[in-house]
């Protein structure tokens, strides 16, 4: 691994093996510790088994610390769309943040304009589809709510780098009642083995104003245009 155009550094991480699957996806997580430097002596231990390929710094510097041609140990265990090896098939970005635990607020802009030339690039390298590009919690909506309900998506939706949250949609509920809500969400790819947290996890990515656990009109009207989006081959 060497510092390129868009990474600041490298410190290699011990905490990667070979990948089993291609890359089709990318995880943004937040590491809820800080200083960086915690962050960083945690994700390269050998004795804490945890990793990321890249860590974005709240001042936007990039630290590479796994090669993309291995599986770093970012996502532990977690599901999307059928894919139960998530760390195989995805490039993990730790974002240096206080998380839930430390204070949460709103994510730097100079770290956000450091992640979105990386997330450009990441995305073209391996034709990532933009419904892939994803959250902690969306991959493992029972045990993670990171990277949050204050993470800029409508910002990196801006930038084509994910999918835009659904706005012009009729506030009618298309769902008869929860169970049928929540084989909905299967159907677009979470893991509803818990059906409140993965109801959580869908209102963290796409409804962040008002998380409880219970679906509406409204929620229901955005999941089922994200479902018809994805089925007419517009949400790629």
């Amino acid at each position: 691994m060497q510092p390129g155009e868009l990474v600041h550094s490298v410190v290699p991480s011990p905490n990667c093996n070979e990948r089993k699957l291609p890359v089709t996806m990318l995880v943004l997580h937040y590491t809820e510790m800080q200083p960086v430097e915690t962050a960083l002596a945690k994700l390269t231990d050998p004795e804490a088994g945890v990793s990321a390929h890249y860590l974005i710094s709240e001042a936007g510097e990039v630290t590479q610390l796994v090669s993309e041609e291995k599986r770093a140990w970012h996502a532990g265990a977690s599901y999307w769309r059928g894919i139960k090896d998530v760390n195989s098939a995805s490039i993990g970005i730790e974002l240096d943040h206080p998380g839930h635990a430390g204070g949460y607020r709103e994510f730097s802009d100079a770290q956000f304009e450091a992640l979105v030339p990386l997330v450009a690039r990441i995305r073209q390298q391996y034709d990532i589809p933009r419904a892939n590009v994803v959250g902690h919690s969306d991959v493992a909506p029972l045990r993670k709510i990171d990277p949050g309900e204050l993470f800029p998506w409508d910002r990196l939706a801006e930038y084509d780098l994910c999918l835009p949250r659904p706005r012009k949609i009729e506030h009618i509920d298309p769902f008869h009642n929860e169970g049928a809500f929540i084989l909905a969400l299967e159907r677009f790819g979470y893991d509803i083995t818990e059906g409140r947290k993965a109801i959580e996890a869908f209102e963290r990515r796409w409804r962040p104003e008002r998380i409880e656990g219970k679906p509406d009109a409204q929620l229901g009207a955005i999941l089922w245009h994200l479902l018809l989006e994805r089925d007419q081959g517009r949400a790629r």
